[in-house]
């Protein structure tokens, strides 16, 4: 078993490739910015708004333990957090922290901070004609999607764990099969609740138009987590799911994560996914079995109505 230093950057094999993101000037290599933006008021605005309607979407939607963190963090004191208030909270319950980048970067520096309790937050806000979808997460995303769920220690143990488990996708060269994993958990994951299925996933805690339909659509379909599948499955970056997977726990999650070594995983797949992000499985347990029509007609790019 190779042991990593998890305290430097990992280095990356000549084989591996990364999206061609340029650094921008005057940041080192951790790709940090010195400090959290000072906002404007209508920057602080659009916060509001987009909080506000996302807590209304939200109610008997996402899983308790997100609005458990949102009452801890006291997010809803009005405009962008300020993460330094943040952090004084976060790190007495789980040792993390937020620490604010530029822009979307590189896969092996947001490996380095995952797995050093770091959670990269864009360090800018959506424009109000971007208030339904904006393509590259911003701080409404990341700070109110994923943050408020790394004060219950299991999740947080989960996202540390991810992010060491980097340092091995980057050996063997696979770096799309635990992006997957990724995908189909921390940003559009679903839980078990004595009420039902619950939200868990930023992209879609953060999504006023995917919150109801992950949960209501009879479009995709829903099955429970197994991990060796999801790394082999595709995923859609521009459009809803076609397929969410379901855990019972986050105790759950990070089990099926901790305990598998992903060596005989990635020994045995290729350089592309196995399965479609429609497909379903013989040996998938199926909460339901969508109908995809959404996607059959085309989605977003054909102004289908998801349903």
């Amino acid at each position: 078993m190779t042991n990593y230093d998890y305290s430097k950057l990992p280095e990356l094999p000549t084989s591996v490739f990364l999206a061609n993101l340029k650094r921008p000037a005057g940041l080192k290599d951790d790709w940090l910015e010195p400090k959290q933006r000072e906002y404007k008021a209508k920057e602080h605005k659009t916060w509001d708004i987009l909080f506000q309607r996302q807590l209304d979407i939200l109610k008997g939607r996402a899983c308790e333990q997100f609005f458990d963190g949102l009452k801890l963090l006291n997010f809803d004191s009005g405009g962008i957090p300020d993460f330094k208030k943040t952090n004084k909270i976060l790190k007495s319950i789980t040792g993390w922290s937020v620490v604010p980048v530029p822009m979307l970067i590189p896969d092996h520096v947001f490996f380095y901070h995952l797995a050093n309790k770091r959670f990269p937050a864009g360090n800018f806000i959506r424009k109000r004609e971007q208030i339904d979808y904006i393509e590259e997460p911003d701080v409404f995303h990341d700070v109110f999607g994923h943050v408020p769920l790394l004060t219950n220690p299991s999740f947080a143990r989960y996202m540390e764990a991810y992010g060491r488990a980097g340092w091995k996708a980057l050996d063997y060269n696979h770096l799309k099969a635990l992006s997957a994993l990724y995908w189909y958990t921390v940003e559009f994951g679903l839980i078990n609740s004595i009420d039902g299925l619950r939200i868990y996933g930023a992209g879609i805690l953060s999504s006023a138009e995917e919150s109801p339909y992950s949960l209501e659509a009879k479009s995709p379909n829903r099955i429970h987590l197994n991990v060796d599948r999801v790394m082999r499955t595709d995923y859609k970056i521009d459009d809803l799911q076609q397929s969410y997977f379901v855990i019972d726990s986050f105790e759950e999650l990070f089990k099926q994560t901790e305990e598998r070594p992903f060596d005989d995983i990635y020994q045995n797949i290729g350089a592309s996914f196995q399965y479609a992000s429609s497909a379903i499985l013989d040996t998938d347990h199926i909460y339901q079995r969508g109908s995809q029509e959404y996607a059959l007609r085309g989605g977003h790019t054909s102004g289908a109505i998801p349903v």
